[in-house]
């Protein structure tokens, strides 16, 4: 590349961060490793986050990070965003997750969508106090999102919502929820409509909390609606448009969950290698046998590939350039990366690795719902055969 004087310019590596990134980057890992790496394992013996933790969530202001100052918050960009989810999940992937949803999925959402009245209503308290959830699976509507059947009534001054969602994060944790739901199921995906619903809606309740396999402490819950009722400004967007809302948000949410994908594997890693070198047999640490050394160069490779692709989306999104194909290739490769280090990492540690001692197991059991949550890795590998072979 050159410019009109015909001076050439080296591009910019993915990997490179500007300096205010790397302080931003630098002291999320420092307050992970200081604030919640001592709390990990009681949080999920107990599958229950630490509600001190959300607290300096907010006033560190990782819960607010691209929300204007205007409404109280960072003003910072979607790729400040990833790297902090990146960072915490590198410690314990249920707070990444926790932070990632609040910041990739509902904020955007609320950023993008929302009234001048209903940002100035709620932008300043997702900034300062409050959590939200996403709600849009239900027990017949999961990769088939759109077969959703909690219905919203239009009741003249108001909306009545009734229905059940299911797996939804941050379930326990969050005051706002965005709720989509279908105003005629008839009209199909043209019915589809989002609602800003609070918590204290009369009508609303948040139901049952999943006992997981692996990220335990981010609560995933069920949602009841009876007769719930929602004022008409709440409405989000436009009736009928709600699957725009849903599609782009989860678009972008994909990145969200290769960069936790990108922080699980990337402490895996770091735990195996530090162990490796630790561990002796034979007289000799285990990192100078050329099988574990080949295993820990293989792995610390992937994560790089991984790295490359979450910062490049990320990069992509606040530039403005289309990442759809983009964010399907990362969320399934970097789940699919995550699954095999952290259970690599459990080999390296040997008949360690298969206790609770060390993090390797914790960081195995929550590898496997980066394959799920958020899209699926067969829908990833739909989404990219569409857009790259140019089938339906």
């Amino acid at each position: 590349m050159t410019t009109t004087a015909g001076r050439e310019l080296m591009p910019q590596p993915l990997l490179a961060l500007t300096e205010d990134e790397q302080l931003f980057r630098d002291n999320i890992r420092k307050f992970a490793e200081e604030s919640i790496k001592p709390l990990v394992k009681e949080m999920d013996e107990r599958g229950v986050m630490d509600h001190s933790l959300v607290e300096q969530f907010h006033q560190l202001g990782l819960m607010g990070i691209e929300i204007p100052e205007q409404y109280g918050g960072g003003a910072g960009t979607f790729f400040e965003a990833i790297l902090a989810v990146e960072e915490l999940s590198r410690v314990d992937p249920s707070v990444g997750v926790l932070v990632d949803v609040q910041n990739t999925l509902v904020n955007n959402a609320l950023i993008r969508w929302c009234t001048e009245e209903q940002k100035q209503r709620y932008l300043p308290r997702m900034a300062s106090e409050w959590v939200g959830s996403y709600a849009l699976s239900e027990a017949g509507s999961g990769s088939d999102a759109f077969a959703l059947q909690t219905r919203a009534e239009d009741k003249g001054d108001h909306w009545l919502l009734n229905g059940q969602k299911l797996w939804i994060t941050n379930g326990k944790e969050s005051d706002l929820f965005i709720i989509i739901a279908t105003v005629d199921p008839a009209a199909g995906y043209k019915g589809i409509t989002a609602f800003i619903v609070e918590k204290s809606f009369p009508g609303f309740t948040v139901g049952k909390k999943e006992d997981k396999l692996g990220i335990r402490a981010s609560s995933t819950t069920e949602l009841i609606m009876d007769d719930c009722r929602v004022p008409k400004e709440n409405l989000l967007g436009e009736v009928g448009k709600g699957y725009k809302i849903a599609i782009e948000t989860l678009n972008e949410g994909r990145i969200g969950i290769g960069a936790q994908m990108l922080g699980l594997a990337q402490g895996a890693w770091e735990g195996a290698a530090k162990y490796a070198q630790e561990r002796k047999q034979f007289g000799q640490p285990l990192a100078n046998f050329q099988a574990v050394a080949f295993q820990l160069a293989q792995m610390a490779t992937e994560i790089t590939a991984v790295r490359l692709m979450v910062y490049n989306c990320a990069r992509m999104k606040d530039a403005g350039i289309p990442f759809l194909k983009e964010a399907a290739m990362t969320k399934l490769y970097s789940s699919q990366i995550a699954e095999r280090v952290a259970s690599q990492a459990v080999e390296i540690y040997g008949g360690f690795g298969f206790t609770k001692d060390y993090p390797a197991e914790k960081f195995f059991r929550d590898s496997k719902i980066g394959s799920i949550y958020e899209g699926t890795s067969n829908m990833q590998l739909m989404t990219i055969a569409k857009l790259s072979l140019g089938g339906k």
